[in-house]
């Protein structure tokens, strides 16, 4: 019971004790005309005292009581629900509960409903008649359901609520501002939801460790604070973007790992500030309409493991230093199909050879599987040169000068698993 409604009873329980007394002083007053008060000898019983106001609920049991509310509410035609009966909310399958730090009291600390393939009765699910009403949630995991509506704005208040996991559901509408007032978020997953309009700013301020808003329909440019963001793992690919990649990623040196911009429509050419992140070990921009060459700083990129260029309108040569990078001439993977490339040394061939390097489809004399010469020529009649060229010889890194040797297998990215709806 709320505190209002526990005032409300107070209150109630209170007059109607006060409208009792008046009613029976005017009762003796009427009857036996004074004296003692009361006519024919009654004597009116004493007042029943308010009832003791109820206990207060644990945590536990108003999640539960809000669980079991929400439930009523789902279509669950696998059964993942069918054991959310009872007053022991733990033991429900998808419910997490730990000690609350404050109070040291038991909670339900998280929700991990992925997979459920759970709907409303009415389709979708309200995101508010769940995750607006549990405030010590430290996690929400919903994968593959049918929930919308509008995040609820409390979870800004939520102070433990690190991770939200909406992806592959049915949320709607621009990037959601409840996120951004969440500064206490580390994971977002957005992914396969029907969400559009630009990327706010904000979201690179915030305090991220995992930014999947993948397979939407955002529109516009990159904001220029792009590189601003703390996070490791990005994945932007299968949207509406444009415009080019902000030169601002380069200020995402120390943490930025991989990174998906593919399957848009970003333009322009690479900016060499890539060429500063040393800790990258996936970077993929293919299916979009960028071009020029590769700029050489992209041979400071130490840590690569997962390079992906391909079907876009860059030309020109492909760089050495580039084709010499550990992580790519060891159990990595270099693609640059469907481009406009010209030429490539002798470390590029041996990585073709290898199967590492794809440059097929491309305009590189002596080499099979290459477009038509008409092709390239009309390609070549109309090209259009990057904005400061002295810029893409610029080597950032200065005197490194990466060698071939044998390193362990590359660990799976974590990125392209994001492409995947049901993961």
């Amino acid at each position: 019971m709320s505190e209002e409604r526990k005032m409300d009873s107070k209150y109630m329980c209170a007059l109607v004790l006060v409208v009792n007394a008046l009613l029976l002083g005017s009762f003796s007053s009427d009857v036996g005309g004074g004296g003692d008060g009361y006519g024919y000898g009654y004597s009116p019983p004493p007042p029943a005292a308010c009832p003791p106001p109820p206990p207060r609920l644990t945590r536990l049991q108003k999640a539960g009581k809000a669980i079991r509310k929400f439930s009523r509410d789902i279509v669950d035609e696998n059964g993942y629900t069918k054991n959310w009966k009872g007053d022991d909310v733990c033991k429900y399958r998808g419910v997490r509960c730990d000690t609350y730090p404050e109070k040291k009291e038991r909670a339900v600390a998280g929700i991990d409903l992925n997979g459920a393939k759970i709907s409303g009765r009415n389709g979708t699910l309200d995101l508010s008649n769940i995750l607006g009403t549990i405030p010590e949630l430290t996690f929400f995991h919903v994968n593959s359901n049918s929930f919308g509506g509008s995040i609820p704005a409390d979870i800004s208040k939520y102070k433990y609520f690190f991770e939200l996991d909406l992806s592959n559901n049915q949320v709607e509408g621009e990037f959601p501002k409840e996120v951004l007032e969440s500064t206490q978020l580390v994971f977002l997953d957005l992914r396969y939801n029907r969400l559009s309009g630009p990327i706010p700013a904000q979201l690179f301020q915030l305090n991220l460790d995992v930014i999947f808003i993948n397979n939407n329909e955002f529109s516009g440019n990159l904001p220029d604070n792009f590189g601003s963001t703390p996070a490791r793992f990005l994945t932007f690919a299968n949207n509406q973007l444009t415009g080019p990649i902000p030169s601002s990623i380069g200020q995402a040196s120390k943490t930025l790992t991989e990174v998906l911009f593919l399957g848009n429509r970003f333009e322009g050419c690479l900016p060499y500030q890539i060429g500063y992140l040393k800790k990258a070990s996936v970077f993929d921009v293919s299916r979009n309409w960028l071009t020029g060459p590769i700029p050489h700083s992209f041979g400071c990129l130490e840590s690569i493991r997962y390079l992906n260029l391909e079907r876009n309108q860059f030309y020109g040569e492909v760089p050495e230093m580039v084709c010499q990078l550990p992580g790519l001439s060891n159990n990595g993977n270099l693609s640059l199909s469907y481009n406009y490339f010209t030429q490539v040394g002798p470390a590029c061939r041996t990585l073709i050879k290898k199967n590492v390097l794809d440059v097929s489809y491309n305009c590189i004399l002596g080499l099979p599987n290459q477009r038509p010469h008409g092709e390239c020529s009309q390609f070549f009649s109309d090209v259009k040169p990057c904005p400061y060229p002295k810029y893409l010889h610029y080597v950032p890194c200065k005197g490194y000068y990466p060698q071939i040797h044998t390193a362990s297998a590359p660990s799976p990215p974590i990125t392209y698993n994001s492409l995947i709806p049901h993961r």
